[in-house]
């Protein structure tokens, strides 16, 4: 079908599904256990570091928000939805979109976390990234008319910049990526400029070389990583790293054969235990240390996959493997995506996803964002959530369903204030539930 045919279907979605039904939002009848679900989200994780968890969640709002995809996709399980499928995100909130180096060592400015990435419906991202805008704005301390502003500005690029890929080639929109240097040249004004030049200085910064120093030690002939237990614990027992080794080997067959000889020249120098994040915090995940001489050392993540929570929602991945549905996902949504890219799985029967540790990625500190900061960085991404979710569906269908007025927008806006209410008391309950003991928190500093 042609374009135009295919945003008629579209238009005629508003009839079973009207725009202004993605506004409501309401308790499920009976209501449900957040505690619970967030007890069942550890399952599986490494006990001792649960607390760790649960004291980053009780910060502040938006926090919880971030450690709690699984309540969320439980609550957008039951809204309203058009049927059209994209691989989502999954956990589209703002904090995990940022710069990062392509493989060309360009900045780009793109989604950057893809542990809950499935095929899903394209409304479930939109509506958590408008939600988290609106939770982030209000623990900022913004004016309740900005907060909500802010959530109908994402929804709006959104839907403006998928009718312009609806106008697109498949191919046109592959290709298609946010440029660091084009956001700062294009900026709507010199202070605009400054912040993303500002951004752009940051991310070039963050890269493993200026990381070592940090996080490592020299021992001898041979860099270890320093020890700081729970949140960094290295990898004594020889038993251990030979198993490292031998999943390292498995992820190599997993990358294509210019990485491998590139990979080749490295050898695995150190191996630690390393905690990141809010929602990652329990699962399995280590940092190691690769050298090929004493100036060129490589750092890479091996972090467990486990799976998405979104599949109760939206069904099993195709993919048996959750590491390569992390990863086949990722190079389905992003631009440009790590060269090390890959996934194994080890002999206890965890699968991981391995990458890059701070190949110039950075988030904006979302807490310092003024409003007109935070109105642009909402513009920013609904534009790359447009682009991630027209790589992987119909993006005329979308677009036709969308239309060219503001009834979405405004319907997300009112979604993501009340979720937002939602978020403050689920948060309230996990202070709550803290308090009474139900749960053990340890509130460290990240």
């Amino acid at each position: 079908m042609n374009v135009a045919t295919r945003q008629q279907s579209g238009k005629e979605l508003r009839q079973s599904v009207p725009r202004s039904s993605h506004g409501d939002w309401a308790m499920r009848e009976g209501g449900r256990d957040v505690i619970e679900i967030l007890a069942r989200s550890n399952e599986g994780r490494w006990p001792h570091l649960a607390p760790i968890r649960f004291g980053r969640m009780l910060r502040d709002p938006f926090a919880f928000l971030r450690g709690a995809p699984a309540v969320m996709a439980c609550d957008l399980a039951g809204s309203p939805a058009t049927g059209l499928a994209v691989q989502a995100c999954g956990d589209c909130h703002l904090a995990n979109f940022g710069l990062f180096a392509s493989p060309e060592r360009k900045l780009v400015f793109d989604i950057n976390d893809f542990d809950e990435t499935l095929r899903a419906a394209w409304e479930w991202d939109v509506k958590r990234l408008a939600a988290s805008l609106v939770v982030a704005a209000r623990v900022n301390g913004f004016a309740e008319d900005r907060c909500a502003e802010v959530a109908v500005r994402s929804a709006a690029s959104y839907r403006k910049h998928m009718h312009e890929f609806a106008e697109m080639s498949p191919l046109e929109i592959w290709y298609f990526h946010i440029d660091a240097d084009d956001l700062v040249v294009n900026a709507a004004d010199e202070e605009a400029r400054r912040l993303r030049e500002q951004m752009a200085t940051k991310a070039r910064l963050r890269v493993g070389e200026r990381l070592l120093p940090k996080i490592t030690e020299q021992v001898g002939q041979r860099r270890h990583f320093v020890e700081s237990p729970p949140l960094t614990t290295r990898v004594h027992d020889e038993r251990a790293l030979r198993i490292v080794r031998r999943g390292i080997e498995h992820y190599l067959q997993t990358l294509e054969d210019s990485r491998r000889c590139l990979l080749d020249r490295y050898s695995l120098e150190d191996y630690a235990v390393r905690v990141v994040g809010i929602g990652s915090v329990g699962t399995r995940c280590f940092v190691a240390l690769l050298a090929c001489d004493d100036r060129n050392p490589l750092l890479l993540q091996i972090k467990e996959a486990r799976q998405s929570v979104l599949t109760p929602f939206a069904g099993p991945s195709p993919y048996a493997n959750q590491g390569q549905r992390v990863v086949a996902g990722q190079r389905m949504i992003q631009a440009a995506s790590d060269i090390f890219l890959g996934w194994l799985r080890a002999r206890d029967g965890h699968d991981y996803y391995v990458r890059q540790l701070r190949d110039m990625k950075y988030s904006a500190p979302i807490d310092e964002l003024e409003p007109c900061g935070l109105d642009r960085y909402a513009d920013l991404c609904g534009w790359a959530l447009a682009r991630a979710h027209a790589r992987s569906g119909d993006a005329a269908a979308i677009s036709g369903y969308l239309g060219r007025g503001a009834p979405f927008d405004l319907a997300i806006g009112k979604f993501a204030v009340a979720y937002a209410d939602q978020t403050e008391q689920d948060h309230a309950a996990l202070v709550q539930a803290h308090a009474a003991g139900r749960i053990v928190a340890d509130e460290e500093t990240d």
